[in-house]
């Protein structure tokens, strides 16, 4: 995808549930005998177009897209069991949860990946409290499995979450689907990009009308889940607040011109007030490239104003991340990003991305580079693509230094996106022993070439 003007340098720098619902105080699982809760990783339908059109086969978790919203409490014990009723081996990957390195789900590299007709037991306790997400992560599968609707949120509860009104997850996505109303495009363009038409919310073709009452508080936790699209969403009608990025609690702040970029895999927190007068109009919108703007949630105003609620306050900072790194003693490495050219020979698997250099279809043999436990690290991700990337770091969390001072963004990221023909630099503590990954997640890119490792003894 060729870069969009709408990432501008100014937005870098300033960066079971089948609608939209108030969230359940606690997610309701369905434990086995031994206490796991079993998901399912098999076939199902949707109803993605207007009938009398038939449902899209989906692949989901319990047949569900999303699939089922798992929420613990902090300090909670997860216990998943992976059921795979699929013809393809996959994995359970939960994206930003800085987790004992054996369950990350990683195949090649943390597990072997999980045949079809088998099981394997994810057993964990989330350090943090955040919004997170699961879906697989084997090689070469995990993007067509994601794309046919493999993924789920996972929250972990604050000890004390803000006061709100409603408390809303937006599952954001985009489906490429043919004429008969199937999804398109993993048999054809598996190295392409994959932007599609329709756009939903929580599986739900934009837009989405929600009614509520005037005044009304409402903590949004929004996930893109897009296999390419870049969205940028903008907030009209109502202020938002931003308390998290990627999970992991920052100081409340107002974004530039009251919008967000999120690349696939972004999480925001938002909380935002409604507009006080029956019958306003608020809405989030989704910025068109080369589009039109579509409108994704609709808010209707109507009824009684609830009960006042306090001001809106930044959530509780969390006491496990460092609070400086030190920069002059971290480990420097380069990660080059680099095309594979069109005119040498075919490669199989295809490859059509380097990393410093090197064109592989998977993981390499050795790490990229291995730290003792503690040491700060930066990483320069350096784009010579003509394309957007962006780089995620398995196990951690990140400080996006900036271009132009010694500073950092203040809040944490678990990937960064680097524009094209560009370098951005990113730190963090290497605190979590493993060997963790390094890769792309846009438009599958890890399957491609943009995937390594490094190892923290």
């Amino acid at each position: 995808m060729p870069p969009s003007p709408l990432f501008s340098r100014r937005l870098f720098l300033g960066e079971a549930l089948a609608c939209v619902m108030t969230l359940p105080a606690r997610g309701e699982p369905s434990p086995s005998q031994d206490g796991f809760r079993v998901l399912e990783a098999r076939q199902g339908q949707l109803q993605l177009l207007p009938e009398p059109s038939k449902k899209t086969p989906i692949w989901g978790y319990d047949g569900e897209v999303p699939g089922p919203l798992l929420r613990y409490k902090k300090g909670e014990e997860v216990k998943i069991r992976l059921v795979n009723k699929l013809d393809q081996p996959t994995s359970l990957n939960w994206h930003g949860v800085r987790i004992d390195n054996s369950m990350d789900g990683v195949a090649g590299l943390t597990q072997e990946p999980v045949p079809p007709g088998s099981s394997f037991d994810y057993r964990f306790t989330p350090p943090d409290s955040g919004l997170f997400w699961y879906h697989p992560e084997a090689l070469p599968f995990a993007r067509e499995q994601i794309g046919r609707g493999l993924y789920g949120a996972l929250i972990v509860d604050e000890e004390t979450p803000p006061q709100a009104n409603r408390d809303m997850l937006l599952v954001l996505d985009d489906w490429k689907l043919d004429g008969q109303g199937l999804i398109a495009g993993f048999e054809t363009d598996a190295g392409a990009e994959r932007i599609g038409s329709l756009v939903t919310v929580n599986s739900r073709p934009v837009p989405v009308e929600e009614t509520l009452r005037p005044s009304s508080r409402l903590r949004l936790r929004i996930l893109n889940v897009a296999d390419t699209r870049l969205m940028l969403i903008t907030f009209n009608g109502m202020t938002p607040l931003i308390l998290a990025v990627d999970g992991q609690p920052c100081e409340a702040f107002e974004p530039m011109r009251q919008t967000i970029p999120l690349g696939p895999g972004a999480r925001f927190d938002i909380m935002c007030d409604l507009p006080s007068d029956t019958g306003a109009d608020a809405n989030i919108t989704l910025l068109g490239n080369k589009e039109p703007d579509r409108v994704l949630l609709r808010f209707k105003i109507a009824g009684e104003k609830p009960t006042p609620l306090a001001p809106i306050a930044s959530l509780a900072q969390n006491p496990l991340l460092p609070r400086a790194i030190k920069l002059q003693a971290a480990r420097r490495i380069d990660v080059s990003i680099e095309a594979v050219s069109s005119y040498g020979p075919p490669t199989n698997p295809p490859v059509s991305w380097k990393l410093n250099g090197t064109a592989l279809s998977g993981f390499p043999p050795g790490p990229l580079f291995s730290v003792k436990r503690g040491t700060p690290v930066t990483l320069a991700l350096i784009n010579h693509t003509g394309f957007v990337q962006q780089m995620r770091v398995h196990g951690h969390v990140m400080r996006l230094l900036h271009d132009l001072d010694d500073g950092w963004d203040p809040y944490w990221r678990d990937a960064i996106l680097v524009p094209a023909g560009k370098t951005k630099h990113a730190a963090f503590v290497a605190d979590n022993p493993g060997k963790w990954a390094i890769d792309g997640f846009i438009a599958g890119r890890q399957a491609m070439g943009l995937a390594t490792w490094f190892q923290v003894t």
